[in-house]
């Protein structure tokens, strides 16, 4: 275990004696490790749930324009820390051929936008123009966020039959797809016009990351339910019934993610650092339990016995990803025969993730995952240590001797990088001037390297470190920017690693072994997301919200309890 003391999440006291004992970011910090990573209480919708049932919030349906298809618009309202915020949704009819998950599409199933209040009629006229148009309509600081979504083509029509003729589902297509729509975005900050995030940032749980948006999420995934059953009650008024609850809880929302997602964790270092470290000072502080409770005894069990039925329904085609899970499931049935020989002991928690370490990375962190849940109201309260309004920033006036050493020790695994060699400099990463998204180019054989976005950092470090040969070790940073502005990028960044440890990404992002999947694992398992299903190395399918408690069901004692969910 790393002795190395490193600072405290900003505005959060963190001083206890865990914080020594944080793993190393050298460990950390690895595509693979953060490409292994699953939800935890602290991921970004179980932190809006626990504040939703905290309040006893309640969910109104406030306009139901819907014909017997349900094609038309309706409006979902709810309120969150004594504010009302509207789902305004639009669904429309749409033929097979123009029904796709690529961010390039111009139609879908159903569009949608959060609204900030409950929108008046001369809203719902505005909006009913726009929100279909998605990027290509006309916003306002009302609207807080815009998405869009596509029934699923094997689960939508069967439920709406099913549910018709008065009988459930059948359970092997629910667990096997698990949602009735799935989005391929949702937009938030400022975004083609809609609200910035500095509207909401100081609304209480609203200040988090990404909670606006979780919230837009939980809001088409109540819409979602309550459009199945009324096309069917439309469609057969005497027989239809209504979603089982357990259906309702285990059908989430799909989501299509790409890379348009990867560059997040590179370009907000000092948030990213505020996550992991957050997870990481969660683990520690289990770790350092000299004992656990009765109820954290047979939690630990609960939890294990769930987490085995999990991976028994995650189900992939992708060849690499489900060769890891296979692993995962022997190695954690292994696990469980061993637990009643450390849960008695001292520091069970310790001994238990002390077990994984010989064992694969998915292994290791569905233990770090498990602990992590068992910690309860102690571990809570690191969700919000979990935001940041600090960038980094340039010291100027720090020795350049100082920035070496920085280089030395944080940034080693950069200078051993060889970019003499194709393969270590073999891709780019570019904005597409047509949809504004992250894309990944070849560099010797595709055009657009000169309009390279600042991925490169382990190349950018080391062009740093040559050109710092050259200067005295007393002379400042100021004076070498001066002379070097080309690097003031650049040297923010390792000056911001000393005060933010966990801000960088350990390993080469433009070489060609780098799989962008890891990095969307890794962001996506702090939203939340479950049973991660590659397409390719560049994107993924995931479920959201699935397992969470429905509106109806916010106000249960047990409304946090859905980590890992299965269908029973």
């Amino acid at each position: 275990m790393s002795k190395q003391k490193f600072k405290t999440l900003e505005k959060c006291e963190l001083t206890e004696n865990f914080m020594d004992q944080l793993r190393p970011p050298s460990l950390v910090m690895r595509l693979e490790r953060l490409g292994s990573f699953f939800p935890t209480r602290l991921s970004f919708m179980r932190v809006l749930i626990r504040q939703l049932s905290k309040e006893g919030s309640s969910l109104y349906v406030t306009n139901w324009s819907l014909n017997e298809k349900g094609f038309g618009k309706a409006v979902l309202t709810i309120k969150l820390n004594g504010l009302p915020y509207s789902l305004i949704a639009y669904t429309q009819p749409l033929s097979d051929e123009d029904r796709t998950d690529r961010v390039i599409a111009e139609a879908w199933d159903s569009t949608y936008v959060l609204f900030d209040g409950i929108p008046s009629e001369e809203d719902l006229v505005r909006l009913e123009n726009q929100v279909p148009k998605q990027e290509a309509g006309r916003y306002s600081e009302k609207e807080l966020v815009l998405s869009r979504a596509n029934k699923s083509v094997r689960l939508f029509q069967h439920v709406v039959d099913n549910l018709a003729k008065g009988i459930q589902p059948e359970q092997k297509l629910v667990e096997s797809t698990g949602y009735l729509m799935r989005t391929t975005a949702v937009y938030g900050n400022g975004k083609f016009g809609i609200a910035d995030r500095e509207k909401v940032i100081n609304r209480g749980s609203l200040s988090g990351p990404f909670q606006i948006e979780m919230l837009a999420v939980y809001l088409i995934r109540e819409f979602t339910h309550k459009l199945v059953e009324h096309i069917a009650r439309c469609k057969s008024p005497k027989t239809a019934i209504e979603l089982s609850a357990t259906n309702k809880r285990y059908l989430g929302i799909g989501n299509s993610t790409g890379l348009g997602m990867a560059p997040f964790l590179v370009s907000h270092p000092v948030l990213i650092n505020n996550w992991i470290l957050a997870r990481e000072t969660a683990i520690a502080k289990m770790r350092g339990k000299r004992a656990i409770t009765t109820r954290q005894k047979k939690d630990l069990v609960n939890l294990f016995d769930r987490a085995n039925a999990h991976l028994e329904q995650w189900q992939t085609a992708d060849a690499i990803q489900a060769k890891r899970i296979s692993i995962l499931r022997k190695e954690w049935k292994i696990l469980r025969t061993k637990i009643n020989l450390y849960i008695d002991n001292i520091y069970p928690i310790n001994n238990l993730i002390n077990q994984t370490s010989e064992l694969s990375l998915e292994t290791q962190e569905l233990m770090i995952a498990l602990v992590i849940e068992l910690g309860g109201d102690e571990i809570d309260d690191l969700s919000h240590c979990m935001n940041s309004d600090t960038e980094p920033r340039l010291r100027p006036d720090m020795p350049l001797k100082l920035l070496k050493d920085i280089i030395k020790n944080q940034f080693d695994w950069a200078l051993k990088i060889d970019f003499s060699n194709p393969d270590e400099d073999f891709h780019f990463w570019y904005t597409s001037e047509a949809k504004l998204e992250p894309r990944l180019g070849i560099r010797r054989t595709e055009e657009g390297a000169e309009k390279e976005q600042p991925l490169d950092i382990a190349k950018r470090v080391q062009k740093l470190e040559k050109a710092l040969r050259e200067h005295d070790e007393n002379e400042i940073t100021a004076i070498f920017i001066m002379k070097h502005p080309e690097f003031r990028y650049i040297v923010r960044r390792i000056q911001t690693a000393l005060w933010a440890p966990f801000s960088e990404i350990q390993n080469n992002l433009i070489g060609k072994n780098c799989r962008p999947i890891d990095m969307l694992r890794c962001k996506l398992s702090f939203f939340g997301a479950a049973k991660f299903d590659p397409k390719s190395d560049r994107w993924t399918r995931i479920t959201l919200y699935q397992g969470a408690p429905t509106a109806s069901e916010l106000d249960n004692s047990n409304a946090d309890d859905w980590w890992l969910p299965i269908l029973q």
